[in-house]
């Protein structure tokens, strides 16, 4: 048998609907605003780059995304594109070059690990405006660095920017302390015609 409603039971009936169909809403937003403080304070967030020092891997002004739990559940490594603390202020994207253990040198534009030759294939281009931009390193190495290190410690990177003559990296402020890393980046994704994944 039906229950009949009057107008009142139906005024009734029609506000408990409309609220919880408010409190299912009000529910859904708070998750997906905790869902996006969460993503983006402990996972990934956007950065822009700034100036021309990782030309011709990245230009001024291209939007990246960073990848910040990357390096709680495994180590960098070599040619990673880090984004670290240099100051309270700035954050700065340089590239992986040389590990905890390792020792680090550059000769005639030639990097050495261990005394051993390692390729920079990143730095080579077709592009000829980028060519322009792209000169070569100056020869150095570890111990001549700020730290005086025989060897990268624990815990430690020595990053340099793709634009060696046009980068403030580890030649002049020294080895990057992992707690001053934030991630990794790997994926431009504006503007769209620089849509693309970085390659080592």
């Amino acid at each position: 048998m039906k229950r009949w409603l009057g107008d009142k039971g139906k005024r009734e009936a029609m506000n408990n609907k409309q609220g919880s169909e408010w409190f299912f809403w009000v529910k859904l937003s708070l998750i997906a605003i905790t869902c996006a403080v969460v993503v983006r304070g402990f996972l990934f967030s956007p950065i822009v780059v700034d100036g021309p020092s990782m030309q011709p891997t990245l230009h001024d002004r291209d939007h990246m995304i960073v990848n910040k739990f990357i390096y709680h559940v495994s180590e960098p490594n070599r040619f990673d594109v880090v984004i670290f603390h240099a100051s309270d202020e700035k954050d700065f994207i340089k590239r992986v070059i040389g590990l905890p253990g390792e020792h680090v040198a550059v000769k005639d534009n030639q990097l050495y690990i261990n005394d051993e030759k390692v390729n920079q294939d990143f730095l080579k281009t077709e592009d000829v405006e980028d060519l322009t931009n792209h000169k070569e390193t100056e020869d150095f190495r570890l111990e001549e660095l700020p730290g005086a290190y025989q060897e990268i410690p624990d815990d430690y990177i020595l990053v340099l920017g793709d634009n060696r003559t046009n980068s403030t990296d580890s030649r002049v402020f020294g080895l990057v302390s992992m707690d001053q890393v934030v991630g990794k980046t790997s994926v431009i994704y504006w503007p769209l015609n620089r849509l693309d994944v970085l390659k080592k």
